[in-house]
């Protein structure tokens, strides 16, 4: 692995469980194995660090939900299908979905990063506007729909990532389903 690449990692991991302003650089070198001006070559800020990860995982959530989305399908099943991927994003990289969790809204994300939050929730966004005008879910703004359902996801992941669940195939389909029937007219 490269000095850059054990950057990110180690500084995915420290961000996730100490947050932005937990985590000191000189942590984040000892982690990854370099001195702590190593990281100035590569990032000229701790800022621009977060900013560098959080855009590669929110790139690759967003890969991983909606690359060859199948976009025929009825609302109900393109639902079914987009907690389907978020799960398994979820479970196949924890870490970077804490991180994403936690840094969504922090203050020392740049342009950059909150453009591309844009882009990638604007997806969600147009379906549950289209389920809404449809009449198929609940009269209430767009960005609550998706807060209630992406909340849900994250503390079913939480509550599995802690232990205290199996996340058996069954279980997610019937939260998956409950969701559903929260946003349902």
């Amino acid at each position: 692995m490269d000095k850059k690449e054990a950057i990110l990692d180690a500084a995915l991991v420290l961000f996730a469980e100490r947050g932005f302003y937990g985590t000191p650089v000189p942590l984040i070198a000892e982690r990854a194995g370099v001195g702590a001006g190593t990281i100035y070559r590569y990032f000229e800020s701790k800022e621009a660090l977060v900013n560098a990860l959080y855009q590669k995982w929110k790139e690759e959530m967003f890969q991983a939900t909606f690359a060859d989305f199948p976009a025929d399908i009825p609302p109900r099943q393109m639902f079914r299908e987009g907690w389907r991927r978020q799960v398994e994003f979820a479970r196949q990289y924890p870490t970077a979905m804490k991180f994403l969790e936690l840094h969504h809204h922090a203050p020392y994300l740049d342009q950059k990063s909150q453009a591309l939050n844009q882009q990638i929730s604007a997806p969600l966004l147009d379906f549950y506007d289209r389920a809404r005008q449809a009449q198929m879910i609940k009269d209430m703004p767009v960005e609550i729909l998706l807060a209630i359902t992406q909340g849900v996801l994250m503390a079913m992941m939480k509550v599995y990532w802690q232990g205290q669940v199996d996340l058996t195939p069954a279980l997610i389909d019937l939260v998956e389903k409950v969701c559903w029937q929260a946003l349902r007219r």
